[in-house]
């Protein structure tokens, strides 16, 4: 037997995930889209803006409309971090995450940078205050997995080519690219200043219920990411060891295995 590559959560060749900034009223209705075909969502929010005007959705809402869903950090006042002394990045980084965490009732541990802008001082900032990824606004359109997650760039924004981008990762020769991503994002906003609707509802219903694609949040894909590189591998690729607390899943010999917590096999 020979384990020749990795695989997404119960044995699925790709993943789909998206990030969706702000916090606005049109998230209510980009929810209810992801909800009716199955598509997982992150939700990037400022705090400090988010007071029941009509604007945002209301704070009342945030557990109920994102369940199922992830609720990240996006700053509590939404500045552009570079240009700021690092105590206020801490500052805007902390109290967003703790507002945000008492609203929702779980330990908030992701994050997208406001405006887009980044550097090495404000990731590794980000990085001390309990983010475990942090989402540019670069667009790689390509589906390969960070090196660094505090550096996490999407695939494209939603106004991107995405009917070419799913047929390619779905059409995607077997290992090709080990654990190929398509990662979407934007702001739910731009779908009612474009009067495009159609453009995420259609993709989503031509996405949903692939056999071959796991739908994630950003922090299930980070936290599979990170076991599947915690994995021991023997040197004939006979054998492999799993420490994390989660399962994964390997191909060995052209079929899915998962290998459960603390197992070693084969």
């Amino acid at each position: 037997m020979k384990i020749k590559n990795r695989l997404w959560k119960d044995g699925k060749k790709g993943c789909l995930t998206f990030s969706y900034d702000d916090g606005k009223k049109q998230d209510y209705r980009l929810v209810e889209i992801f909800n009716k075909y199955g598509m997982k969502g992150t939700f990037n929010l400022n705090s400090g803006f988010m007071r029941d005007n009509g604007d945002h959705v209301m704070t009342k809402d945030v557990a109920t409309l994102y369940a199922g869903h992830e609720v990240a950090v996006h700053s509590h006042t939404h500045p552009t971090l570079p240009e700021l002394p690092s105590t206020i990045i801490l500052e805007e980084i902390m109290r967003d995450k703790q507002i945000l965490e008492e609203w929702c009732g779980y330990t908030v541990r992701g994050m997208a940078y406001p405006n887009g802008p980044y550097d090495e001082r404000v990731a590794r900032l980000c990085h001390d205050c309990g983010m475990n990824y942090a989402r540019t606004t670069v667009a790689t359109n390509n589906y390969r997995l960070p090196e660094d997650f505090m550096v996490l760039h999407p695939t494209t924004h939603h106004n991107g080519n995405l009917d070419k981008l799913w047929d390619d990762l779905v059409n995607m020769p077997p290992f090709r690219l080990n654990m190929p991503l398509l990662y979407i994002w934007g702001h739910s906003y731009e779908f009612d200043m474009k009067d495009n609707w159609n453009v995420i509802e259609g993709f989503c219903e031509k996405a949903a219920n692939h056999p071959d694609v796991w739908y994630a949040t950003n922090i299930e894909v980070f936290d599979y990411v990170r076991a599947q590189r915690m994995v021991d591998y023997s040197i004939d690729k006979n054998m492999a060891y799993n420490p994390s607390a989660i399962s994964v899943w390997i191909d060995v010999d052209g079929k899915p295995v998962e290998l459960k917590p603390g197992e070693n096999k084969f």
